[in-house]
């Protein structure tokens, strides 16, 4: 049986711990890795008899000119792409939940901040930077992005590189990239909208209009997201600050705005300018654990977010300069704004105790990049890119002056796709990157004076890689990937007191990764699709936490060696025409080589995710979904969120041609679960939802 959430939470001190708790966590799917080999990924495009949307086919509605990877032509992405379809089937409203769906991904949250994130092999989001259409869109502060604030209403598909990415994107992809690519239109006129109700306080509504006349099209898309609060399971059992039944201060608003203009001259020619304007609030519930070494105990915070705003200019062109030449531009000026107020106490009304205030960050970040591609070597695509961007990020607090960070970071790439034979591609790539600071200044409470750092010089780092690929047959391929991957220290890494208990850094140096990747992708019988893979990262000058470098003070140094390594198996089975079976498993170990004491949080070694699909009749699609999570560690001392299961259901009607109606139950065994200690996730939960589309 599964330990549901409300067992108490367990505090390990000694480090053979580690090994007997994954030992106890991966018996349960002994037996079930037998099951896996029935299904596939829920990232694969499911077959067409069972997904019928609108045509043509949503691949075509994807914005190519925002797509940046290195998969060889004929990929499916299988594990590494959530697609339109599968957004819709599963009712993945946020992105987190939609990457939640794909192997080697696991849903992670920040609960202290009530930020939702993603772990891709083991790295969290500041080794694997987040990108829309191209365009960096992660915090330049701390490397983060609350993936929670980011609706996939607007989007055609979500990409994912693990560990072997294409060094076109940029720096500081040191275990993969995240890219969301919205839409494109193919039709003289394309519409879709939706609305929906979240239980009895939530609400979703969302339109994209499309058209393509001649050598122009447009594409806008505006969407809304609320919640009131949600649900807890009524399994979950009353806290000093929390009593059950709504959660207390989870309150969400999310609104979007995604628009672009393009021209499209040639074939070969595309020219398009782009907006996205995100608007977000929310509340953040208060610690209900049981952890008496965690200072949110004594000292739960009350916090609120009036304001989480990003919004993003850009330009996006491809030239083909004759028939073996072309050039890419990438232009973009990214704002994020946002506030963060500490009251007093549950009421969130007053800020009068020496623990409240409120902050304010005012960032921005612009940057232009240049890619050259060509074919003039036979058999060759080698493309070669330079890069700038500049970020500055400011803060204050209530009655102190505004202090300024900037960091100016180039980058140089040379990638090429080298076909050898008819079954071969090599794709080998190395990167040069530099990042310097031009402005840090330091801020003293008690004179209220602003002061710089000490200078530090430069930083840099280079990345390269070296991927295989052999198709063995028609429909089979082996590939084989190594990368020495980079990540330069943030300036909250370099430069934060976190809050009086540590000295700055301004020294620190990249951390480096290498990655290895061996997988295998078949498909047998033209029914069953298969695909495992190993994986192994050795992290190298890990930027980690030293304490007492001073008494009672630690310090980030380049002191840290650890290791990622595990394996994922992914598989297809369509049945019949109207039935198909869907799994993807992960097991994953992550050790701390250099103080096996202090463990590594948030990811759980095991997690097992499968899915069924059933149209019994040509207007009714049926499925039903289920993931497993072994337990994972919430803090480095050993405090666990134990393991859950989660199973959920959906019917799609179609009442007209250009509408359909989605019901369905979330968590329906009303499980008690945490992706954090002390932080219980929703409870049994509905939704119903009229999504109209059609195109002429």
């Amino acid at each position: 049986m599964t330990p549901t959430s409300n067992t108490p939470a367990r505090h390990y001190s000694h480090p053979n711990t580690l090994k007997r708790a994954m030992e106890n966590h991966t018996r349960p799917y002994r037996l079930f890795i037998a099951a896996v080999l029935l299904a596939h990924t829920a990232s694969a495009q499911t077959s067409d008899t069972l997904q019928q949307r609108t045509a043509p086919s949503l691949t075509d509605r994807v914005f190519q000119l925002g797509e940046v990877t290195v998969r060889p032509d004929g990929d499916s992405g299988a594990g590494s792409r959530v697609g339109r379809t599968d957004m819709d089937t599963y009712n993945t409203v946020d992105v987190p939940r939609a990457l939640d769906l794909l192997p080697g991904i696991s849903a992670t949250a920040s609960g202290r901040r009530n930020e939702s994130m993603v772990s891709v092999r083991g790295f969290d989001l500041r080794a694997v930077p987040v990108y829309m259409d191209g365009i960096p869109v992660y915090v330049p502060y701390d490397g983060y992005v609350d993936l929670g604030r980011f609706t996939t209403f607007d989007l055609a598909t979500i990409d994912v590189s693990k560990g072997f990415s294409s060094l076109l994107l940029g720096p500081n992809a040191l275990g993969g990239a995240i890219n969301l690519v919205s839409r494109k239109p193919v039709d003289t006129l394309e519409w879709e909208g939706a609305v929906g109700l979240i239980n009895t306080n939530g609400y979703r509504g969302s339109v994209n209009l499309g058209s393509r006349f001649r050598s122009f099209y447009v594409q806008g898309g505006y969407s809304y997201l609320h919640r009131d609060a949600y649900p807890l399971s009524d399994k979950f059992d009353p806290h000093a600050h929390e009593d059950g039944g709504m959660r207390e201060n989870s309150y969400r608003t999310d609104r979007k705005v995604n628009l672009k203009i393009g021209w499209m001259p040639r074939e070969d020619q595309e020219y398009v300018l782009g907006f996205i304007d995100q608007h977000g609030e929310k509340g953040n519930p208060v610690y209900a654990g049981d952890d008496p070494l965690n200072s949110m105990l004594t000292k739960p915070r009350y916090w609120q977010w009036p304001y989480w705003d990003k919004t993003t200019y850009y330009f996006l062109s491809n030239s083909g300069l004759n028939g073996k030449n072309r050039l890419k531009a990438r232009i973009y000026y990214d704002m994020f704004r946002n506030s963060v107020a500490s009251f007093d106490d549950s009421t969130y009304s007053t800020m009068k105790k020496p623990y409240a205030f409120q902050s304010w960050y005012n960032d921005y970040t612009y940057g232009a990049g240049l890619e050259y591609g060509t074919t003039v070597i036979p058999r060759n695509e080698l493309m070669l890119s330079v890069q700038y961007k500049r970020d500055v990020h400011r803060e204050n607090d209530v009655d102190e002056p505004v202090r300024t960070f900037e960091d100016v970071t180039m980058n140089l790439a040379v990638e090429d796709r080298w076909r050898i034979g008819e079954r071969l591609l090599l794709i080998p790539g190395v990167s040069f990157s530099s990042r310097e600071n031009v402005t840090a200044q330091d801020f003293n409470s008690a004179t209220n004076v602003i002061s710089d750092f000490a200078s530090a010089g430069p930083s840099t780092a280079l990345n390269y890689q070296l991927g295989a690929f052999y198709d063995i047959g028609r429909h089979m391929r082996i590939s084989a990937t190594a990368s020495r991957k980079t990540r330069f220290a943030t300036i909250k890494d370099r430069y934060s007191y976190r809050m009086g208990t540590a000295i700055p850094n301004p020294e620190l140096a990249p951390e480096t990764s290498d990655n290895f990747d061996l997988a295998w992708r078949g498909l047998l019988f033209g029914k069953l699709l298969l695909q495992p893979s190993a994986f192994l990262s050795r992290i190298s000058d890990a930027i980690i936490s030293v304490a007492n470098v001073e008494p009672g003070r630690s310090q980030m140094r380049n002191t840290g060696l650890a290791q990622f390594h595990g394996v994922e198996m992914l598989v297809q089975y369509d049945v019949r025409r109207n039935l198909a079976l869907a799994a993807n498993y992960t097991y994953m170990e992550r050790r701390n080589l250099t103080d096996p004491d202090i463990l590594f949080t948030d990811v759980p070694w095991t997690k097992v995710f499968g899915s069924v699909q059933y149209r019994p009749i040509e207007r009714l699609l049926l499925v039903v979904d289920a993931q497993y999570c072994s337990q994972r560690f919430s803090s480095s001392y050993g405090t666990t969120a134990p393991a859950f299961s989660l199973l959920n259901a959906m019917a799609t009607v179609k009442v007209w041609k250009h509408a359909d109606i989605d019901v369905g139950m979330n968590n329906i065994l009303d499980e008690n679960y945490m992706l954090v200690e002390g932080y219980p996730e929703e409870g049994r939960n509905f939704f119903v939802t009229l999504r109209v589309h059609g195109s002429r």
